[in-house]
């Protein structure tokens, strides 16, 4: 199955773009507009869409990685200049012992214990600091990686409102993000595939979770 990476450097002169990057629910909104209708509860699973944002030379600019070939004709000209590639060559290149750089936009967390003192059991916590980092660390094992440089930089956090059938309110939303970078060596090349389509984390709906990789020189 063809994965599809696509790059939108948006026009910051539309109000649309500019609610998008304050609201990461609208975000979400405007980037399954890409796709087909039908797809039912789970649309962007059933997509295999993840999406961030990074600020560039260009501009911001939004990431989306599909396993449906997006329609930029969906959006309007003004909001930005879309560009859409195959991942395909890249995924198939990967190999065991091949150098790479990364970056992750990812919601790092933990799930509070039954036995935990710190709060009410179960409850999510976001991590920062060191223990983020040995978050990524655990994460990058587990996805086929061993890193060897990795940079931490400690983002704003995705905000937004989620729409919740009525009469129910809606929910604001609050996701802590951080930015991985670095070089890692590939230890296993399938499962890294696998995890480079799932996203990694939580908050896949917010714009965490995506992972991009380049060959290392």
């Amino acid at each position: 199955m063809t994965v599809w990476l696509t790059r939108i450097t948006l026009n910051t002169r539309t109000h649309q773009a500019r609610r998008d990057l304050r609201d990461v629910a609208q975000m979400h909104r405007t980037v399954m507009r890409l796709f087909p209708d039908g797809l039912g509860s789970t649309a962007r699973a059933s997509a295999g869409v993840l999406f961030r944002t990074e600020d560039t030379d260009d501009g911001p600019t939004l990431l989306i990685q599909s396993q449906i070939e997006p329609d930029a004709t969906r959006l309007s000209d003004e909001y930005g200049t879309a560009l859409t590639r195959s991942l395909d060559p890249l995924l198939l290149a990967l190999r065991p012992g091949l150098p790479v750089r990364y970056r992750i936009i990812a919601n790092a967390t933990r799930k509070l214990g039954v036995n935990t003192q710190a709060g009410n059991p179960h409850r999510i916590v976001p991590l920062g600091g060191p223990e983020a980092e040995l978050w990524w660390h655990r994460q990058a094992e587990q996805s086929g990686l061993h890193l060897r440089t990795s940079s931490t930089l400690a983002l704003t956090s995705a905000t937004g409102v989620r729409d919740v059938p009525e009469p129910a309110k809606p929910q604001p939303q609050r996701h802590a993000r951080t930015q991985f970078d670095g070089t890692a060596t590939i230890t296993d090349a399938d499962l890294l595939r696998q995890r480079l389509r799932e996203g990694i984390g939580r908050g896949k709906s917010y714009g965490c979770g995506l992972l991009t990789l380049a060959p290392a020189r």
